[in-house]
């Protein structure tokens, strides 16, 4: 199929993918095509990290980092290297062809870098993420943010809330891109300590899970390679809920199933793109660091130990070498489950 002028194999469009709603994955293709412009504002020139579902949400899942092989000419990829010496090859979206792609090869969810190619180790936004465990009411999530929004404001920091599509809430903070991840991190933290001062019964920033009583304020998730699900992001969930943005003044009574995959054409058609002017409020975030009492230190260097190594390239040599012949292409595909 020719999605803007690009080629897309697209394969068994009439699988169900959400028995509950009987949506398929030419569904989800669709959705992705039609709110091209408004995903592609999240996930554009980043590393994309594949969740691959190709019978469903009922059925089996897998993680893929590196891109399949063979792949479309025109897919743009990136190189990683890990501090293991590790490297993949990651996906990165550019186009409503690239969406149309991954969601082909059932990848139900958009999980990207809080970075962008063009500087993977620093990233363009900070993020808090409201993560409820079992027992935890979604009403203390709702409170919790708006607490996480008057700090924020004190703060001077620009916050765009959304529903995370499942349980929880996030909130990004468009950032000036200048700082690696490690200062990041450190200071969400005290963001989110001033937090939960604010609410202390009924969030924690604990972080064994074993002795977290209340809301998680997750920092944690300002790290190298985390990822979370996109603005927009369909989550691999019953009811194909969506990662909807939000405005404040709809936190305090917004219902995380408001948002599916049925509804979000209409809510954009209604409320237009809430996150819009995102990128152009950034901020810089080193004079917050001695008003916070964070230490700004410079990360050490990431190291490993001898020179670059093939993983890749020393499987396939290992395979060819077991069969006695051609080795087959490099995948981390398991089993044998069409997408």
């Amino acid at each position: 199929m020719l999605i803007g002028g690009l080629e897309v194999p697209l394969t068994n469009q009439e699988k169900v993918f959400f028995p509950q709603k009987g949506r398929t994955k030419g569904d989800l293709v669709g959705y992705y095509v039609d709110l091209a412009p408004l995903v592609l504002n999240h996930v554009a020139h980043r590393p994309m990290q594949m969740k691959r579902y190709p019978n469903g949400v009922d059925a089996d899942f897998f993680y893929q980092k590196r891109v399949p092989i063979p792949h479309p000419d025109w897919l743009e990829t990136v190189h990683i290297q890990f501090s293991s010496g590790r490297t993949a090859d990651f996906p990165v979206m550019k186009n409503a062809a690239g969406l149309a792609w991954i969601a082909n090869l059932g990848c139900i969810e958009l999980h990207t870098w809080h970075s962008r190619v063009s500087d993977v180790e620093r990233p363009d936004y900070l993020l808090i993420d409201l993560d409820p465990t079992e027992g935890n009411p979604w009403a203390h999530v709702r409170e919790i943010a708006l607490a996480a929004r008057d700090v924020l404001d004190e703060l001077g920091l620009p916050s765009y809330p959304k529903t995370s599509g499942v349980t929880g809430l996030h909130i990004l903070v468009p950032i000036v891109v200048e700082l690696p991840f490690p200062p990041i991190r450190d200071l969400a933290r005290a963001i989110a300590k001033r937090i939960e001062k604010r609410v202390p019964t009924i969030s924690t920033t604990t972080w064994a899970v074993k002795d977290r009583t209340g809301v998680f304020i997750d920092y944690g998730q300002n790290a190298r390679d985390r990822t979370i699900a996109s603005a927009y992001s369909i989550r691999p969930v019953p009811d194909a809920r969506a990662s909807a943005p939000l405005r404040w003044d709809e936190v305090g009574d917004v219902e995380p199933g408001d948002f599916t995959i049925d509804t979000m054409r209409a809510r954009v058609k209604a409320v237009g793109d809430l996150t819009a002017g995102i990128w152009e409020h950034r901020v810089s975030l080193p004079p917050l660091f001695d008003r916070l009492g964070v230490k700004l230190v410079a990360p050490k260097p990431r190291t490993r130990s001898g020179p670059p190594r093939d993983w890749r390239a020393e499987w396939r040599a290992k395979q060819a070498g077991a069969s006695g012949g051609e080795a087959p292409p490099a995948s981390d595909r398991r089993g044998g489950a069409r997408a």
